[in-house]
Formats: structure tokens, sequence, C-alpha cells
């Protein structure tokens, strides 16, 4: 590891970091971190956490869940502290990981509604930030990459990442409260970044860790050729056909976790959903600290729920539940140009994001009524969607 010339704040002994680091070596494994893609999703994560003794974390979006302020999020309508409150009460061992997955401006959607300038954007980033720092969460995603106004530069991002960073830094000492950071300063595009980005972008926030007296970040995202539309991972890690210009990822990846290694700074991947499980095996050969799922969890559940429908005969509420699913168009921005995905298809692309709605309650309301043990049967269904990353990522 290279010099870093950082201050005692900057190599501050924070647990958490200290625990996963310790896990990961001695299972030679990839870390999980699962999207809160419903309550089941959530009681499915904490009791596989349970049962193998495995850190795993929650990784909320701020469209998934936020504070009160912004009206809570689609999942189960939770707010953060309520859903803080509800992961604390049944994580009894306490193996869960609170996380902000992606959180910055313009990442709720109110934002964007109102059409917010930079300056209310990045106030009412931080509003949610200190949201999550009160009701507990451990690691905080910085993602200043969204600009609904204009596509801002690597610099620019950079500056938006140490204003929030050293927001939320500050703020988490005054509660005295210890978090780690996770920096990722783009949108999945389903290639590699280059050795040179990945680069500058650690060199920059070692100066600025270093000049500010702040720890620096224990997580960076790093593009590995991973990218989801639809229900499938359309980049090039699971590919066999080799990309124009680009190196193979067991070949690159290599590379970017030494780049990483020298800056003491763990690689995570996002948009890791349905990849191949031969491709999940090699996460932790090739070295990946960790990994990010969640539509898939969420695609599992609804594929779930109507299948179990189906099987007891009640075609009128998969209809009914179908039909609300797609009128929600929840599936649109997950879908490829030409696409050959019919109405069905994209109903479950969205039904997670349905589960919550007024609508949806009523209807399961009917199945519940109709379908003994509906919930064991959907949460497990769930378990067996994580269960495969867990086993092939080393942590069962």
């Amino acid at each position: 590891m290279i010099n870093l010339q950082l201050n005692l704040y900057s190599i501050v002994n924070m647990k958490l970091q200290k625990h996963l680091n310790k896990y990961r070596q001695e299972k030679n494994c990839t870390l999980l971190c699962v999207g809160p893609m419903s309550k089941n999703c959530v009681d499915a994560t904490i009791e596989l956490a349970d049962q193998y003794k495995a850190p795993l974390m929650l990784i909320a979006s701020r469209r998934q869940i936020d504070s009160e302020q912004f009206g809570g999020g689609y999942v189960e309508n939770w707010t953060t502290k309520e859903f803080s409150d509800y992961v604390r009460s049944k994580d009894i061992n306490k193996n869960i990981i609170l996380a902000r997955d992606h959180g910055g401006p313009w990442q709720n959607e109110i934002e964007k509604n109102k059409n917010m300038n930079l300056k209310a954007a990045m106030q009412s980033a931080k509003d949610s930030y200190r949201a999550d720092i009160n009701a507990g969460f451990q690691m905080l995603h910085i993602d200043p990459s969204i600009d609904i106004h204009f596509k801002p530069s690597a610099d620019q991002i950079l500056e938006r990442v140490y204003e929030l960073y050293d927001f939320c830094w500050s703020y988490a000492q005054q509660k005295n409260q210890d978090i780690i950071f996770e920096i990722g300063t783009e949108e999945q595009s389903g290639s590699n970044n280059s050795k040179e980005e990945l680069e500058y972008t650690l060199e920059k926030m070692r100066k600025f860790c270093a000049n500010n007296k702040l720890p620096f970040p224990s997580f960076i995202v790093i593009q590995a050729g991973t990218r989801v539309m639809e229900t499938k991972n359309i980049g090039s890690f699971d590919s066999p056909i080799r990309v124009a210009n680009e190196l193979p990822a067991e070949i690159q990846i290599p590379q970017m976790i030494d780049i990483c290694d020298k800056y003491g700074i763990l690689m995570k991947e996002h948009n890791t959903d349905y990849l191949s499980t031969d491709s999940l095996r090699w996460q932790p050969r090739l070295g990946i600290h960790a990994a990010n799922i969640a539509p898939e969890f969420g695609v599992a559940e609804t594929k779930a729920f109507i299948d179990i429908l189906k099987k007891s005969g009640h075609i009128d509420l998969v209809d009914e539940f179908l039909k609300i699913s797609y009128e929600s168009m929840k599936w649109k921005k997950w879908m490829l140009k030409n696409t050959d995905a019919n109405d069905t298809d994209r109903a479950i692309i969205a039904g997670h994001y349905v589960f919550s709605s007024n609508e949806f309650i009523k209807l399961k309301a009917k199945a519940l009524k109709k379908i003994d043990n509906l919930e064991v049967l959907l949460k497990n269904k769930v378990k067996e969607s994580i269960f495969r990353y867990m086993s092939a990522f080393n942590l069962t």
C-alpha cells in the first residue's frame, strides 16, 4: 500500500471496516450487498445472514427508502427511520449492515419533478443523508453522477463528492457515529473502467481526504462489465464475445484491484444481477471485494407470486396483478431499444414496484385468504435467489 500521508482521522480504526476486511480475507469471499426490494426480501436477507453468520449489506436506494421529508420510498412505504427500526428489530445478532445506495442530488424523484437547481438538489441530498445517519446507517454511497440540467465533467462530479463527503463525515462525528463510505462517479455502462480513470479518481480523493483530515473511503464502484436491462445482464462480463479495445474481465479486473489495493480501498461491483452461476463463482476468484444485486430479487418474488396464484387456480388474480404492474409503467427504464418483450414481461419487471400500492395490497389480501402460508412461500423463493449468490461468493 502506498503511503497515503493521511492524518489520524484518515486511518481511523473503524470497527465495521476492520470486521469486513477480516471476514473477507478469512472466507476468501465476495461480500454480498442486497437491495431491499420488499419486506420479504429484507426478512430473507436477515434470516440467511443469521443462518450463515454472514455480514450481509442491505443497500437502500433513495427511491426504495427515503426520509419522511421525501414521503418514504416504494418499499413498504417505509421512511428511513421505519426501515432502520424494522431491520434492527429483526436483526438480533447484528449481522446486517445498513447502507445507503446511490445517495446524492436528483437521486429522488421529488428533486427531478421539482426541477431543482444544483444548490437545492445538493441540500436535499444532505437532508437525506442526515436522516440516514440519524437512523444508524453504517455505510453511505456518495453518488452525485446524476444531473438533470447538463452532463458534468469528472472533476465537477468530484467537487460534489467532496462537499457531500465532508458534510456526512462532519455530521456523523457530531452524532458520535462510526460510518464508512463508498464512492462511485458514474452509471454502469456494461464495459470496464480504464485504469487511468480509476487511478485519477483515487489520487484526487487521497489528496482531498489528506488535506481535510477525513478518512479515506472504504469502497469504490468499478465498471466491471456488468449492466442490467430487462431481466438479463447485457454487460461484457458474462459474454463470450470480446469487446473491441477492452481487456477481458479476467485480465482487467485484477489490474484494477491492484490499483485499489495500492490505495487501501475495496472494489465494489454494481449491476451483478442475472449473471450465470459460473460467472458468479469467478467473483471471489478474481478478487472482487463486494457486489450489489437488487432487481433480480424483486423479479424473483414477482414470478413466485404469479406462479403460486396460477398453481392455485387464481388466474383472475394473476390478470389483476399484471394489469396493476403494467399500468405503473415502472418497467420503462429497464427496456432494451429493440426489445422483443411482451406486456407480461414488462409487468413482471415492474412487479416489485407496486407491492406497496393500495391496489396491490387489496389484491394480496384476497390471495392471503385463499392460499395458506403465502408469505412464507414467497420469502423462501427470494431466499433461493439470494442463496445462489451467497453460495457462489463463498459466504455459506
